[in-house]
């Protein structure tokens, strides 16, 4: 891992807490009732994952964008990001705890699959939503943001976690302390 100026030992829980708010903003994604899609204006159209709404003022007609194949397979790929990500999470934390440094690589490969997933999900949306509409301008905006935030940090993660069984004795606390000058 990287020096970062605090012991090993206290410093291997900055990875867990990174995957936390990767799950925070992954529920930030999926909950989100508005904030996926807006119009140029944001004022008579938008989208979240689940649904689409037009109209002006207090005059809204929302319909589901579940009816659309593409749309509940992407609702699919992002819960099933989310429910392994809480299970890398979880596995991680437990990693941790007990210093099992042979899970660590477990919870990285987890963590590149919640990428992958997230990443099709994330891609797919946008080209299907603009083949469903297709006048004017459109921005992803704010929760479809926290999607990508919660993807990004998962692959930072994963490499992490792929990096820090080479730490192992850092890890422990039993590395020896190496010096930057001897007297030979």
């Amino acid at each position: 891992m990287f020096r970062c100026g605090i012991a090993y030992p206290r410093c291997r829980w900055i990875v867990p807490l990174l995957l936390v708010f990767a799950i925070i903003f992954d529920i930030i994604a999926i909950a989100a009732q508005s904030g996926w899609v807006e119009d140029e204006d944001a004022k008579s159209h938008y989208a979240s994952m689940w649904d689409q709404c037009r109209g002006r003022n207090d005059n809204w007609d929302c319909k589901s964008l579940m009816e659309h194949s593409w749309a509940q397979a992407v609702a699919a790929l992002m819960i099933i990001g989310l429910l392994i990500l809480i299970l890398a999470f979880i596995l991680s934390v437990l990693a941790m705890c007990n210093l099992s440094i042979g899970m660590l690589p477990v919870v990285g490969v987890l963590l590149i699959i919640v990428v992958i997933l997230q990443v099709i999900a994330l891609i797919v949306y946008p080209v299907k939503f603009n083949d469903l509409i297709f006048e004017g301008n459109y921005y992803y905006t704010w929760a479809y943001g926290f999607g990508w935030g919660a993807t990004i940090l998962s692959l930072g993660c994963a490499i992490l976690f792929c990096c820090l069984p080479r730490y192992e004795d850092e890890l422990t606390g039993n590395a020896k302390i190496k010096y930057l000058y001897s007297s030979a």
